[in-house]
């Protein structure tokens, strides 16, 4: 008996052993399997319903964002980033989305979907919310990354193997991809990200303003990167050869994310640039840089540019900085400006300006101007400051 029990024993320790031999080796396999998908250019894919969330491990330097809602797939760009799309391009039939980051220009902004917010967090970026253009929801919690590099993603929706809509977000926006397929790329450079989006930013039609404008959407994400390809970039879409909407809408970017080139090139522009309409949107590009010079240069436009409109523009612009430095160039525009036009537009400005500032100097106008125009110009607009001493100004005239 004890023959046949030991005998059972070793056959159990045996089949045992082999057990872990065999777990072992389709462990190994499984290893090797994965690492050969990989070699072979493979990609892994995950499926997330409504209430889960996917946040992917870094890879060649560029993690997934948290996507909700989503087919995620992640896949290396071996070759070049265009070769890479036009095969992804060739595929798509249905609709999906594709997304890749880069290092994004320094600054102090929040890209939700493509909204402007300076400073301030971002929440859900829901991509399939048709109706508004920003398609999410922000919050300010403290979470924006100040210091070091930040990510900027930028997100491209395809149906039909055509282009179908280009968005950028901060790396802080959780994407909400509506249940699409989601097909995050690593390894892309800025440069050839810069080459591809020129691709969409060139002969795109800025002039139609249609919901989901392919080429606003290429050009704001250019303007994001931190590239000196992107600077490049930008100024060939302010040439004299380029449609007047373009040169405006790359204007605006200039002065809002490029820094000192930006303003390098406004200023070029400011001088040079034969339309009188893209000079008066240079002014207001001036307005949102932060650079130094740009009071400055809007200052001349108010005081030497040859069209009254575009004086008249640089004058509202620098009423909107408050800056000391913009008084003097408005009431010089109101005692000097050979244009009766600028002059009222000048009024206009200083009601533009901090009450304390802007109502004496209007009271002094409408008192003291020679032009009858200009005075009448500055009773309306105190007419419209609701301040006391406008009040007692217009009694005072009443009474007399």
């Amino acid at each position: 008996m004890n023959t046949h029990m030991n005998a059972k024993i070793d056959a159990n320790d045996s089949m045992s052993t082999v057990r872990r031999i065999l777990g072992l080796a389709m462990i190994l396999m499984g290893i090797i399997g994965t690492v050969a998908q990989f070699a072979k250019g493979g990609t892994l894919r995950a499926s997330f319903g409504p209430s889960l969330a996917y946040a992917a491990t870094s890879q060649a330097g560029a993690e997934m964002p948290r996507v909700e809602s989503a087919q995620a797939e992640t896949r290396a760009v071996a070759g070049t980033l265009e070769a890479a799309f036009r095969g992804i391009l060739a595929q798509a039939e249905k609709p999906e989305w594709v997304g890749y980051s880069v290092d994004e220009i320094a600054g102090e902004r929040s890209m939700c979907c493509g909204n402007w917010n300076d400073g301030a967090g971002c929440g859900t970026c829901r991509l399939e919310k048709d109706r508004d253009a920003t398609g999410g929801t922000m919050h300010a919690d403290g979470s924006i990354k100040l210091e070091g590099a930040r990510r900027l993603v930028v997100l491209f929706r395809l149906e039909a193997k055509q282009m179908d809509r280009i968005r950028v977000a901060s790396e802080d926006c959780t994407l909400d991809a509506g249940g699409l397929p989601f097909l995050w790329l690593t390894g892309v450079k800025p440069s050839e990200s810069v080459a591809l989006l020129t691709t969409y930013v060139q002969g795109a039609e800025f002039e139609r303003h249609e919901h989901h404008n392919i080429g606003n959407g290429a050009l704001t994400a250019i303007a994001l990167h931190a590239d000196a390809s992107a600077d490049r970039a930008m100024d060939s879409f302010v040439k004299l050869d380029q449609r007047d909407e373009l040169r405006k809408q790359a204007a605006f970017w200039l002065g809002a994310a490029r820094g000192p080139e930006g303003l390098n090139t406004l200023q070029r522009m400011a001088k040079n640039d034969p339309s009188s309409d893209v000079r008066a949107h240079v002014t207001f590009a001036l307005s949102v840089s932060h650079e130094p010079g740009a009071i400055e240069e809007m200052i001349r436009m108010a005081h030497d540019d040859s069209s009254s409109h575009v004086r008249g523009q640089a004058l509202f612009w620098l009423a909107q900085k408050a800056e000391k430095q913009a008084m003097g160039t408005i009431t010089g525009a109101i005692e000097n400006d050979p244009d009766t036009d600028v002059k009222k537009k000048a009024v206009f400005a200083l009601s533009q300006l901090p009450k304390d500032e802007g109502v004496p100097k209007l009271i002094e106008v409408a008192q003291t101007n020679r032009n009858p125009e200009v005075r009448k110009q500055a009773m309306f607009w105190l007419g419209q400051s609701n301040d006391p001493r406008a009040l007692q100004f217009f009694e005072q005239i009443l009474t007399k």
